[in-house]
C-alpha cells in the first residue's frame, strides 16, 4: 500500500474538519479512511475524557451505514487517573488486539462491552491535556498493521480540534435548548399574569381590558398614560401576551434610565470600533426585539437627537447601528408609556410633534388608584398573599377592623405601587397577625393636594415598645427571605438575588445585624 500521506492529510483533514456535527465528520473521514489505507474496521469510535475527569465518555459512533451519537459513561477510578494527568503513560497511538490491554480499555469491560475488539487507538491532546480518543475498531487478531498506525497518527492534530469543537458546538446546542426551555417557560409565567388575570379587569379597569382585547391583535403603536404607579409595564406585557407576537421577545426599556451619552448604543446597538471602549459589535434593544414588542416606559424623557431615530423605525422601519453604514430592516411593534402630559412637551418645543402623532395612534389611559377604589379589597388580598410568599409567612394576616375605611378614605397618590409598598410595610409591623394601616391620612383635600404624601402619624393607642427601630425591621425581613431560600445567600434562588443586592454587601449587612448565615444558619435553625 503505497499513498501519498500529504495528500492522505489533506483530504482526511477536509473531512474530519468539514462539519461540527460530531456524527457526520466521524462518518465522512471514516469512509475516506478507510478507502484510502485499506483498513479492516467495522467501526470508529469517540472517547472524550469529562473536564471534572471523573467521567469517560463515548461521545459517538460511526459505521459504513452511517453516524450517530451514542450517550454512554464509565466513571474514571482513582487508580485510572495517573493515565489522565500523564499522558505520555499511554502511547500516541495504540495497536491493539484485545480492548484489556489498551490502560482505560478495562473499563469499558466492566460495563459490559466485548474484550475480543482489535483497535486503532490514537490519542487526542489539546494543549497537553488528554481529551479523549478517536478509535478504529473491528473484531478479530492481527487485524491492523503498523502502517496502518502510521497513517492514523498523522491525523492527531486534526481529529483532536475537530472533537473539540464539536463537544463545544454540542453543548451550545444543548444550552439553546435550555433557554428555549426556559423561554417558554417565563412566557407560560407571563400569560398567567397578564390579561383576565390583571387584579381589577372585571371591575376598574374592565373597560381598559376590553380597549386591550381589540389593539392586542394589531400591529399599530400604543401609547399608555396613566400616573406613576399605576402599572403601564403590566399593560404593556398584557398587550404584548395577547397579540401574534407573544412567542416573540418582550424587551423593555426606561428611556428616563439611560445615561444621556449611552442612549443610542443602548437603542440602536453599535459597531466595533464605534467609539473607545466599543471593542465588539453590540445589538441594540430595537435589534433585540425584532419580531417582537419593544416598551419604551417614560418616553418623554428621550433626547432629541433619539428622538428623530425613533421616528425613523415607525416611519421605514430600519435602524442603523452606531458607526454602522448599512440599515438594518426590523419587525418591532411600539408600546410607549408616560406619565407627562406630551401635548404640553409638544407645545414647549421638548418633544417631537410628528412623533407624537406617530407614538399617539393609539392613546389608551390606565385610571389611578382613587377612580377605582372598588379594586382596593382585591389589590390587598393580592398584595398580601404576594409578599407573605416573599417574606417566608405561613400564616396570612387579617385586616384590623376598620382597615378597610382608611384604605377606601385615602387619595393613593402613589396609585398601586404605593398600595403595596403599604401593604408589605403594615406586615412588617402587623401586631396579633393584623393588619391596620394606621399610618394612613384620611385625605379629602383638592387633586393638587393629592400629589402630596400625608406624613406618619401614631395611632392613640400604640405604646412605645411595640415601635420597632429600623435594623429591626430590616433584621426581619431578612431572615424571612433567608427562610424562603433555607439559609443560601449566594447564587441564582439565594437571598441576595431576591433583594437585588451583591452577596457581599448582604453578608457584611448581615454580619452587622448579627444575622447567622451559611453553616452557622444550619446550627441556629
Amino acid at each position: 500500500m503505497i499513498i501519498d500521506k500529504n495528500q492522505f492529510f489533506r483530504e482526511a483533514t477536509l473531512k474530519i474538519c468539514g462539519s461540527l456535527d460530531v456524527e457526520t465528520f466521524l462518518f465522512e473521514s471514516f469512509i475516506y479512511i478507510k478507502d484510502a489505507i485499506q483498513l479492516p474496521a467495522e467501526f470508529i469510535s469517540i472517547t472524550h475524557i469529562t473536564p471534572d475527569k471523573n467521567t469517560l465518555a463515548l461521545l459517538a459512533v460511526a459505521t459504513d451505514q452511517g453516524g450517530h451519537l451514542y450517550k454512554d459513561t464509565v466513571p474514571i477510578p482513582d487508580s485510572k487517573k495517573f493515565h489522565i494527568d500523564n499522558p505520555n503513560s499511554i502511547p500516541e497511538v495504540m495497536r491493539i488486539d484485545r480492548l484489556d490491554e489498551h490502560p482505560l480499555g478495562v473499563l469499558w469491560i466492566d460495563k459490559g462491552y466485548e474484550n475480543n475488539m482489535a483497535q486503532v487507538s490514537l490519542r487526542l491532546d489539546i494543549r497537553g491535556k488528554v481529551v479523549g480518543a478517536v478509535n478504529f475498531c473491528a473484531y478479530g487478531d492481527n487485524l491492523f498493521t503498523g502502517q496502518h498506525a502510521d497513517y492514523i497518527h498523522l491525523l492527531k492534530e486534526p481529529f483532536a480540534i475537530a472533537v473539540s469543537n464539536a463537544i463545544r458546538h454540542q453543548q451550545l446546542v444543548e444550552y439553546q435548548e435550555k433557554l428555549k426551555e426556559d423561554n417558554r417557560f417565563f412566557q407560560d409565567e407571563l400569560r398567567q399574569s397578564s390579561g383576565l388575570d390583571i387584579v381589577g379587569a372585571n371591575r376598574g379597569l374592565q373597560g381598559v381590558i376590553e380597549l386591550i382585547r381589540q389593539v392586542a391583535p394589531l400591529a399599530s403603536p400604543v401609547l399608555l398614560l396613566g400616573e406613576t404607579g399605576t402599572g403601564k409595564e403590566l399593560f404593556a406585557n398584557a398587550i404584548h401576551q395577547l397579540s401574534p407576537r407573544n412567542d416573540g421577545p418582550f424587551i423593555k426599556v426606561n428611556c428616563g434610565a439611560i445615561p444621556e451619552n449611552l442612549v443610542d448604543s443602548e437603542l440602536f446597538g453599535h459597531e466595533k470600533g464605534a467609539f473607545t471602549g466599543a471593542i465588539a459589535r453590540k445589538r441594540g434593544r430595537f435589534e433585540r426585539a425584532d419580531k417582537g414588542t419593544l416598551f419604551l416606559d417614560e418616553v418623554g424623557e428621550l433626547r432629541p437627537d433619539a428622538q428623530i431615530k425613533l421616528l425613523r423605525v415607525l416611519q421605514e422601519k430600519e435602524i442603523e447601528r452606531l458607526g454602522g453604514v448599512e440599515p438594518i430592516h426590523l419587525d418591532v411593534r411600539i408600546i410607549a408609556a408616560t406619565h407627562r402630559n406630551l401635548k404640553e412637551l409638544v407645545h414647549e418645543g421638548k418633544f417631537r410633534e410628528d412623533l407624537y402623532f406617530r407614538l399617539n395612534v393609539f392613546p389608551l389611559v390606565i385610571p389611578p388608584l382613587r377612580d377605582r377604589k372598588s379594586d382596593i379589597p382585591a389589590l390587598v388580598h393580592h398584595f398580601i398573599q404576594k409578599k407573605c410568599s416573599e417574606l417566608g409567612l405561613r400564616d396570612l394576616p387579617v385586616l384590623r377592623p376598620g382597615a378597610y375605611q382608611r384604605l377606601m378614605a385615602y387619595s393613593w397618590p402613589g396609585n398601586v405601587r404605593e398600595l403595596e409598598n403599604a401593604v408589605e410595610r403594615a406586615i412588617i409591623i402587623r401586631r396579633d397577625n393584623q393588619l391596620d394601616f394606621w399610618d394612613l391620612h384620611s385625605n379629602k383635600t383638592s387633586e393638587h393636594d393629592d400629589q402630596r404624601r400625608p406624613q406618619t402619624e401614631l395611632p392613640p393607642k400604640v405604646e412605645k415598645v411595640d415601635i420597632l427601630s429600623m435594623d429591626e425591621l430590616v433584621a426581619g425581613h431578612i431572615r424571612g427571605i433567608l427562610k424562603m431560600t433555607d439559609g443560601k445567600v449566594h447564587g441564582r434562588y439565594g437571598a441576595a438575588a431576591l433583594l437585588e443586592m451583591h452577596p457581599s454587601t448582604l453578608r457584611n449587612k448581615m454580619q452587622k445585624l448579627g444575622i447567622a448565615f451559611g453553616r452557622n444558619y444550619q446550627k441556629h435553625k
